[in-house]
């Protein structure tokens, strides 16, 4: 297991030393969860990893496992039917505490809570044309293992045609 580590500049490192005050939801050996500063909903709480690191690439694995089962515990325990989890890395991504934490956010209706807009989509019979060329342009069939930049050079050219 990864060392614990903990940085006296960072925010959520008080928390974990008593530096600085927090409603406790829960707790295990390796995460945090505490309810949030300023909550989206009645329910949103923070579950951050005892263990400082910026993203979540950085993050040792058995800290991150538990740090998401602590969030599906706290979504059980508070009887969340529908609700949001979500995990910004880096300030371009809108992370505003570099520190890897968990946002459990629940959505009691489609206009409370997080409310995240995707850009507008194709029509469905234009983006189904573009997937079989895609497809096609890839030599791909089922499950085909790809060079991420080579398919989004092909996405760009499909695109853009």
């Amino acid at each position: 297991m990864a060392t614990q580590s903990v940085h006296d500049n960072c925010a959520f490192c008080k928390l974990l030393t008593d530096k600085e005050p927090s409603f406790k939801v829960d707790e295990t050996d390796l995460s945090y969860a505490f309810v949030a500063l300023f909550p989206l909903t009645d329910c949103h709480v923070l579950v951050i990893p005892k263990f400082h690191a910026a993203k979540m690439h950085e993050l040792p694995n058995e800290y991150l496992t538990d740090a998401i089962a602590l969030a599906k515990k706290i979504a059980i325990d508070h009887g969340l039917e529908d609700y949001n989890i979500l995990q910004n890395n880096g300030r371009v991504a809108y992370q505003s505490v570099d520190h890897v934490h968990f946002h459990v956010i629940s959505k009691p209706d489609e206009d409370s809570g997080l409310v995240v807009q995707w850009p507008p989509r194709k029509p469905r019979d234009e983006e189904e044309a573009m997937r079989v060329e895609l497809f096609e342009r890839m030599g791909a069939s089922g499950k085909t293992t790809c060079d991420l930049g080579q398919l989004n050079a092909v996405i760009r050219a499909v695109t853009s045609s």
